[in-house]
């Protein structure tokens, strides 16, 4: 497992900086809930009457009255949006950075098949975002706790499960495209990341567009959906899941057959 630890050690910072500004956004809009939530009531109504622009963000189905509802707009925003950028940034370099870096020739001529760097980077990736979400998901619940709500276990527990299962989506599937690069492309990686995003909302807004959810991670992400029903999608789910694990078998097969220079 050296490249497994090696990839955490390298990657420590970055997973620091990002949890640290995941969470610390998440634990602000709750503590400004109590704060709100008097007012909140006129809020909703008026978000709730917008039209395309309430259907994008979910905001017709809860109210902003109710802790579970701000939740699920206000942090589902920001874990969604962060999430999906983190896991696109970690996994699209994982494998083209070898070569980008020119440490490829170095590592090898170690004694290590392809299939075993691929696994330990992909181990990386998985490991990082588990953190991430664990960490997250820890500062929330205490936040809930901090300003005297009840914890509300399920609805909570499903829409951090949710949006950890898009980070793996897009995880593996950046991971896929990062072995067809030589030099790496953040850009590529967290444009598909705001391009997905995008598809969420135009397929909330449009019933033409509707088709989208069925390419998009956030279709089952999709926080006031799972608050409102207290449950996934699990075809969406499974559909995912499978675009996810599709790009890693890539990721196999081409960092196996590749000419690293």
């Amino acid at each position: 497992m050296t490249i497994l630890k090696h990839e955490m050690r390298q990657s420590r910072n970055t997973l620091l900086i990002w949890t640290a500004a995941i969470g610390f956004l998440l634990a602000v809009c709750i503590f400004l809930f109590p704060e709100m939530e008097s007012e909140m009531e006129e809020v909703s109504d008026a978000f709730s009457s917008m039209g395309s622009f309430s259907q994008a963000f979910g905001m017709d189905q809860v109210s902003f009255g109710t802790l579970l509802g701000f939740y699920s707009i206000e942090c589902g925003n920001i874990l969604g949006l962060g999430g999906a950028l983190f896991a696109a940034l970690c996994a699209v370099s994982m494998l083209s950075k070898e070569e980008k870096d020119h440490t490829g020739e170095f590592l090898l001529t170690h004694p290590v098949t392809r299939r075993r760097i691929v696994t330990e980077k992909l181990l990386a990736i998985v490991f990082q975002l588990f953190l991430l979400n664990i960490i997250v998901l820890f500062l929330s619940l205490a936040s809930v706790v901090w300003i005297g709500e009840e914890i509300p276990w399920k609805e909570l527990l499903l829409f951090h499960l949710a949006y950890f299962l898009l980070q793996l989506e897009i995880g593996g599937i950046c991971f896929g495209i990062s072995a067809f690069l030589r030099r790496g492309s953040l850009g590529i990686g967290l444009g598909i990341a705001v391009i997905l995003y995008f598809f969420n909302i135009i397929a909330n807004i449009s019933e033409a567009a509707g088709f989208l959810k069925y390419i998009t991670p956030f279709g089952y992400a999709e926080g006031t959906d799972i608050i409102t029903n207290v449950s996934l999608d699990i075809h969406l789910v499974i559909l995912g899941m499978i675009y996810g694990i599709i790009g890693i078998l890539f990721a196999y097969w081409k960092y196996s057959r590749k000419d690293i220079l």
